[in-house]
C-alpha cells in the first residue's frame, strides 16, 4: 500500500482521514474494501466511518454488481458526499479578473470574468475579490458559512509555505504581501462569513497545469503546461502533486535568455534583463511588435482578438514567437520527459502551435518527444479557476489536516 496524501498510509494505524482519501481515491469504496486494505477491523472501521457520516463527509449508496469482496450480499458503496461545502477561487491576470464557486468536485456552480487592473495593488485588487465572492455566493443562493477555502492564481512566482509571492516582475507592490490574510479578511468584510477561512494562493501556470491535468490527463504522470499570455510561465505536475522547486520558482521559463540576434538583444523584460524569452515571444511582446507595424494592440487579449480574425500580421507574428518558445521547450522535453505538454493562454491557437512543433521537433531529441503528446487547453479559461479550487480541496481533506478538522468538528 503506497503512501497517501498528507503524509499518512492505509496500514493498521489508519485514522478517519485515511479512511476519506481510500474512498475519494477510489482505492477502496465498500467497508470490507477499507477493511482489506487497511486491516483493521469491522468494528474499527465502522467507528471511524461514524466520524466521516456524523461531518456530512461520507455518504452510502447503492451497491454495486461484484458485491463485498468479503462475501455475502452486495454491499453498499461509500461515496464523498460533495454537497457539504463549497469552494471559492480566483484567478488573476495583468488586467483581468476570474471569480468562482465550485462543488467539491470541481464543478463550477456560479463565476464572474471582469476588468480588474493588478496594478492597483493588492489591498484594493483583494478587497475587491471578497465583493465578488460575496455576489457568487448570493447568485448561486449559498450562506457563506457552507465555504470551506479559498484558491488564488496569481501570475507571478508564489512561496507555497506562506502563500506570499517573491519578486513578481509583473505585479507592482506585492512583493512579499500577506495575500492569505487579507483575502480572509476580504471574504468576511464583504459576507459575513467565519474569518480564518483557509486561502490557499499559486501561480497561475500551477494551477492551470493542476487543473487540467486533474480533469483529463490523470493517468500522465508528468504534465507540463506552458501558459502565453501578458507573459510566459509554466507548470509542471510531477506523480499527480504540482512541482514548485524548493521556494515556488519552478517553472518560469519566461525569463530563460534567448539573444538571438538584435532584436532578443535589445528587447528589455519586466524584469529589468534583456533578452528574456518573455520579452520576445509573449502576448505583450508580440502586441508591441503588432503596434510598431502600425496594428493597435496593447496586451496578450488584443493579440488574441487579432488571431481570431485571421490577421495576416498577428499570424505571422505568434508563429515566430512559437518557434522561440519551441526552442526554449526543446530543453524543457529533453529534462522533464513528459507525456503531455499543453499550450495555452492567449497565444494558444494553431500559428502559434505551428511554430512550437516546428521548433520543437527540429531541436530535441527523437527520444524525447516519441511518446510526446502536444496539445491545448481543453478547460479554457477556467483552467486557472478548476486548478485552485481543487488545490484547496486536496489540501483539506488530506488525511492529516482532514484528522484536525473532525477534530474541531467535535466529532
Amino acid at each position: 500500500m503506497g503512501q497517501a496524501a498528507g503524509g499518512r498510509t492505509g496500514g493498521p494505524h489508519a485514522g478517519a482521514g485515511d479512511l476519506l482519501d481510500l474512498v475519494r481515491s477510489g482505492r477502496a469504496t465498500t467497508r470490507g474494501a477499507l477493511q482489506q486494505v487497511t486491516g483493521l477491523s469491522r468494528a474499527t472501521v465502522g467507528q471511524r466511518l461514524d466520524r466521516l457520516f456524523r461531518a456530512g463527509w461520507l455518504r452510502e449508496g447503492a451497491g454495486g454488481p461484484g458485491g463485498s469482496p468479503l462475501g455475502g450480499r452486495p454491499a453498499l458503496r461509500l461515496e464523498f458526499d460533495d454537497a457539504h461545502a463549497v469552494v471559492l477561487a480566483a484567478d488573476l491576470e495583468t488586467r483581468h479578473a476570474r471569480t468562482a464557486l465550485l462543488g467539491l468536485t470541481g464543478e463550477i456552480v456560479a463565476e464572474h470574468a471582469g476588468p480588474l487592473s493588478i496594478e492597483e495593488g493588492p489591498d484594493a485588487v483583494l478587497g475587491e475579490l471578497g465583493a465578488r465572492f460575496a455576489e457568487l455566493l448570493r447568485k448561486a443562493g449559498r450562506a457563506p458559512d457552507t465555504v470551506c477555502g479559498i484558491g488564488l492564481a496569481v501570475p507571478g512566482p508564489v512561496d507555497s509555505e506562506t502563500g506570499r509571492v517573491v519578486q513578481p516582475p509583473i505585479m507592482p507592490g506585492w512583493d512579499g504581501y500577506d495575500i492569505r490574510g487579507r483575502l480572509s479578511r476580504a471574504f468576511t468584510e464583504h459576507t459575513g462569513g467565519p474569518a480564518d477561512l483557509p486561502v490557499l494562493v499559486d501561480n497561475d501556470a500551477n494551477l492551470m497545469a493542476y487543473g487540467e491535468q486533474r480533469a483529463s490527463y490523470r493517468q500522465c504522470s508528468a504534465f507540463a503546461l506552458i501558459k502565453v499570455s501578458t507573459g510566459i510561465g509554466a507548470g509542471v505536475v510531477v506523480g499527480g502533486a504540482v512541482y514548485r522547486g524548493i521556494d515556488g520558482g519552478a517553472g518560469d521559463i519566461g525569463h530563460i535568455r534567448v539573444m538571438d540576434g538584435t532584436r532578443g538583444a535589445a528587447a528589455l523584460c519586466k524584469c529589468g534583463s534583456y533578452g528574456c524569452l518573455a520579452a520576445v515571444a509573449s502576448g505583450r511582446a508580440v502586441a508591441a511588435q503588432l503596434s510598431a507595424a502600425g496594428v493597435p494592440a496593447a496586451s496578450g487579449s488584443d493579440v488574441r482578438a487579432l488571431l481570431d480574425a485571421g490577421h495576416p500580421e498577428a499570424v505571422g507574428l505568434a508563429r515566430d514567437a512559437g518557434r522561440r518558445v519551441g526552442e526554449v521547450l526543446a530543453t524543457v522535453v529533453t529534462l522533464l520527459n513528459p507525456g503531455v505538454l499543453m499550450i495555452a493562454g492567449d497565444l494558444a491557437g494553431t500559428p502559434f502551435l505551428t511554430g512550437v512543433r516546428e521548433l520543437l521537433y527540429q531541436r530535441a531529441l527523437p527520444r524525447s518527444t516519441a511518446h510526446l503528446e502536444i496539445v491545448t487547453s481543453r478547460l479554457g479559461e477556467r483552467a486557472g479557476l478548476v486548478g485552485a479550487g481543487a488545490l484547496v480541496v486536496e489540501h483539506l481533506y488530506a488525511p492529516g489536516r482532514a484528522e484536525e478538522r473532525l477534530a474541531a468538528l467535535g466529532v
